[in-house]
């Protein structure tokens, strides 16, 4: 919320008609003035330059501002807007995220001109588009819309827009911070995904995995009994014989034992 306030008779900030210097705050008294508003607008223009508007408060889609008369007390006057949706929003905010320079440009003060096409392709405006879109009440006597006071409070509102363009997103309901912490969180890079686990060693891929595998764990390998018999060469080979004696019957067991 912004808060302008004076002392009481005082101008306020803008007060003195001196609104209304950026390309954004003229097309918004432009709007107003396409809705039969010029003749009013041009007597409350009087009105801030003799500073009687004594303070304007702007909250998401309401303002209110203070503003003196014939009366002693100061008459209340507000004007509020249709606010965008959630969903409208959502579509906003992700338009802007893919142009940085937009939030650049806000925060250095200016209204980038683009930001009414971008606008436009979602089926949104900056400003309102008819006078259903607004609602505008004061506590004076006055039975015609916008009253003097009224017309004041949209000179004041118009040099607020100048001072800070995101005071009119606010206006639409998205306040300063709020679209600025949202704006960060669309443009902040992407973690990378982890990367997927190594696939485990199949038992034919890796000897020692089969052996760390629970179910073989600690058990010795069974070898298999030899299909031949080891000692079936010297069945083959002619008698061995040392010193006069055959000793082929003693390199059987010696034979069963290297193959076991």
């Amino acid at each position: 919320m912004t808060d302008r306030t004076g002392e009481r008779g005082g101008p306020t900030r803008g007060s003195r008609g001196d609104g209304a210097r950026t390309w954004w705050s003229r097309r918004f008294l432009e709007v107003l003035e396409s809705f039969g508003m010029a003749d009013r607008l041009g007597r409350g223009r009087r009105y801030a330059r003799t500073g009687q508007v004594m303070s304007l408060s702007l909250s998401t889609s309401l303002v209110v501002a203070l503003v003196t008369g014939a009366r002693p007390e100061p008459y209340r006057a507000r004007i509020g807007v249709r606010k965008f949706t959630d969903d409208e929003w959502r579509r906003v905010e992700h338009a802007l995220a893919d142009r940085a320079v937009f939030a650049a440009k806000l925060l250095a003060g200016e209204m980038p001109p683009e930001i009414e096409d971008v606008l436009a392709d979602l089926g949104l405006t900056l400003f309102p588009r008819t006078m259903r879109e607004l609602s505008m009440d004061c506590t004076c006597p006055d039975w015609e819309v916008p009253c003097e006071h009224l017309a004041a409070t949209c000179h004041l509102l118009a040099g607020s827009f100048d001072t800070d363009p995101f005071e009119i997103l606010a206006w639409r309901g998205r306040s300063r911070e709020d679209l600025l912490d949202r704006l960060r969180d669309l443009r902040a890079p992407v973690a990378p995904a982890p990367p997927a686990p190594a696939a485990e060693a199949t038992p034919a891929e890796s000897f020692e995995g089969f052996w760390a595998r629970p179910e073989v764990a600690g058990v010795a390998p069974e070898v298999p009994e030899p299909t031949t018999r080891p000692d079936v060469l010297l069945d083959r080979l002619d008698p061995l014989v040392v010193d006069g004696r055959s000793v082929t019957d003693d390199l059987r067991p010696l034979y069963r034992r290297l193959a076991r």
